[in-house]
Parts: structure tokens; sequence; C-alpha cells
């Protein structure tokens, strides 16, 4: 009974992330860029934790009325795809068809990649881009860069979710996971700490956020280059 009711609140505790996806709407709705995010880094925290808890509560066998991967993705398209993307539309970053352009890309491209079959690797790292547009946005506005650049992040990484490159799981990964986790955490303070701030132009979190998003992004493509050594 106790290992059921663990299980249970591992599905619940993923539930959460639906709440803190409104809220971070809410903020969005109202312009408050630095609230938005918190609340989807407390989102992104939440789903970097519910997944190694389901694995050691088995909440396949022990809560299966709850289809936990379905309740994963559905709060991942929120919190990842739908309020980023809704952020980046409206926050003037983007304007006029470029924002178009962009909102219809990222949300119809996601969609698509959320539903591949194909997008987990032997080595549990996604065979794409895996849709981390909450990452992705939350550099943006924090550098505040040119709409054509932000056009152009959009674009590549986009087309990104439909080829064969390898982006790594900071937690499921076991190649470089003793460099990998850090660095996530590292970018999740980051990211806490540069949204805390609103972004201020001259927060050093923005450099930590520029490095660690670069090792996230590019040591996937990394092992694909420099094969592993097996033992023996």
């Amino acid at each position: 009974m106790i290992l059921k009711l663990q299980a249970l609140s591992v599905h619940l505790l993923t539930a959460t992330g639906a709440v803190f996806a409104m809220l971070a709407m809410l903020a969005a709705v109202d312009a408050k860029w630095d609230l938005m995010f918190l609340w989807l880094v407390v989102a992104f925290a939440v789903d970097g934790v519910d997944g190694p808890l389901a694995r050691k509560y088995g909440v396949k066998d022990n809560a299966p009325e709850f289809d936990g991967v379905l309740l994963d993705l559905i709060i991942d398209y929120l919190t990842y795809v739908f309020i980023p993307a809704f952020a980046l539309f409206t926050s003037g970053l983007m304007d006029g068809w470029s924002g178009w352009v962009m909102i219809i890309i990222i949300t119809f491209a996601s969609a698509m990649y959320f539903a591949d079959t194909r997008m987990k690797t032997k080595d549990n790292s996604f065979s794409g881009f895996p849709g981390c547009w909450n990452m992705v946005v939350l550099v943006l506005f924090a550098l505040e860069p040119a709409w054509w650049i932000c056009l152009l992040v959009v674009t590549i990484l986009s087309v990104a979710m439909f080829v064969p490159l390898k982006f790594i799981h900071p937690v499921r990964t076991d190649r470089w996971r003793s460099v990998s986790l850090p660095v996530a955490l590292a970018w999740t303070f980051f990211a806490g700490w540069a949204a805390w701030v609103d972004f201020h132009p001259e927060s050093w979190a923005h450099w930590g956020l520029v490095l660690t998003s670069v090792y996230l992004l590019l040591a996937g493509v990394t092992q694909q280059i420099i094969p592993a050594r097996h033992a023996g």
C-alpha cells in the first residue's frame, strides 16, 4: 500500500506542472516576463525530478491507472512550447510577420515531434532537438538579439528536430552525466537568477546561461563525433 501511495504521489507531483503552467500563462498575459519564467523554471525543476522518482517507485506497475508518459507530454507541451512561443510572440522581440512565422513553426513542428515515436535513442538521449523552447526563449529574453537572429535560431532548431542529431538528456544519458547533470543544474540556477533580476542586461547570470546552453545544445552532437570507449 505504501509503495502504491508513493507511486501515486509521483503522478501528483507531475500534475503540479499544469498548475505552474497556468501561473506562467497568467503572468505572460500581463507581460510579467520575470514572473512567467520563474514559474517555468519551477516547472522545469519538477520535470527534472519526477522521472527518476517514477522509475524509483515503479509507477507503471504501482500506479497504472494514470499514464505518466502522457501526463508528462501534455505538461511539457504547455511549459516547453506553448507558453514560451506565446511570450516570444507578444514580447516585441519578434514583431510583424517574423512573429507569425515563428509561432506557427514552433507550435506545429513541436506537436509533430512530441508525437514522434522515434524521439528517443538507445542511450536515452533525444533524436533531434527535443523542443526545449522554454530554455531557448529564456536565453533570447536575456540577450535580446535582433528579430532576424531570433528567427534564424527558431528556424535552425525547428529543422534540427527532424534530423538525426543527438541531444543529451542530462539525467538519463549515462555518457558524460557527471558533467551534464551539474551543467543542467547550473543552467536552472542561472535561469532562475536571470528571471529574478528581470533580465537586467548587466547580470552575470547571462554569461552562465550562454555557456551552459552551448554545452547542453552541443554535447550530444559531440558524442556522435567522438565515439565512446568500451572497456575490454
